[in-house]
């Protein structure tokens, strides 16, 4: 069957650290994050044509032996229940890596699936999730940088969800978009004594040129010695 992919980034070599992937995106999403940049797949995914998944699979095994494996991102990827089902035919596809063998998976998620999350994991259908981890753990800040109400439920699935990583023995990282306006320095430190034995917790800049909310545009990114600043402190407490 064909799914509804909006985007086919076709080599990257920044979606997944140490690998060079082919990235599909996804569309929709339950967050409204005023900071994010793929708004447009996330408020309007029917304006953007669907790539056709013979396509797809064609760009992919023109790429055998040069990619590592496939990035799925939005978007929020796990909000389609046919998630795992794509998954699975992108893994049993022995065409589309040099061996024969799965190609390798890496999942972009806000972590408020924790069901899906769990789902994917136990089939051994993902090789690497990066969870954002967006504000402190309160039911205010993350409404606040989420764009929508987040009450004690969502607070304990994403809570859920950094259990379900940091307690299993895939590879992954945690991500924040460090956005000056928005996320305070000691904010960024508190997550870290929260994921405290994480394999990695990186720091994103914040890029104002397409945020969703339009008075972000106008926001400078912190420049590149803070932010390696906040990141070295980070992996200390880690």
């Amino acid at each position: 069957m064909d799914y509804p992919i909006k985007g086919f980034l076709e080599t990257s070599f920044s979606d997944w650290p140490g690998r060079v992937v082919s990235v599909l995106f996804l569309p929709s999403c339950n967050l409204r994050c005023p900071f994010c940049h793929n708004h447009g797949l996330v408020l309007q995914p029917e304006k953007f044509d669907s790539f056709p998944w013979e396509v797809i699979l064609e760009g992919l095994r023109r790429r055998r032996g040069w990619i590592d494996g496939v990035c799925l991102t939005g978007g929020e990827p796990t909000v389609h229940p046919w998630l795992p089902r794509l998954i699975r035919e992108l893994r049993s596809n022995r065409r589309l890596t040099p061996t024969g063998g799965p190609l390798a998976v890496k999942l972009d998620t806000n972590g408020t699936h924790p069901e899906t999350l769990e789902e994917l994991l136990a089939e051994g259908l993902i090789d690497y999730v990066a969870m954002d981890l967006k504000a402190p753990l309160r039911t205010d800040r993350y409404s606040a940088l989420t764009g929508v109400p987040c009450g004690e439920e969502q607070i304990d699935r994403i809570q859920a969800s950094i259990q379900i990583l940091l307690a299993g023995k895939m590879d992954y990282e945690f991500r924040s978009t460090v956005v000056p306006t928005l996320l305070e320095e000691e904010e960024v430190y508190a997550l870290a004594q929260r994921i405290r034995g994480a394999r990695r917790y990186t720091l994103q800049s914040f890029n104002p040129r397409q945020a969703l909310d339009e008075n972000l545009r106008k926001v400078a990114p912190l420049d590149p010695a803070t932010l390696q600043r906040m990141q070295d402190r980070v992996n200390e407490i880690l």
